[in-house]
């Protein structure tokens, strides 16, 4: 009974793992198609 709920948990614990990693790409990717019109460039402020 006891390997049967290791085996379980290992199961449940790498399908939560999976779903992180594909969580975190698909952010990633989302960041990649914003604008980067945010980022300030300082030396652009200092030479006006």
């Amino acid at each position: 009974m006891k390997a049967l709920r290791r085996i379980l948990a290992a199961i449940t614990v790498a399908i939560l793992a999976f779903r992180a990693v594909g969580t975190f790409l698909s952010w990633i990717e989302k960041q990649d198609d914003t604008a980067t019109d945010a980022w300030i460039d300082e030396d652009e402020f200092e030479d006006a």
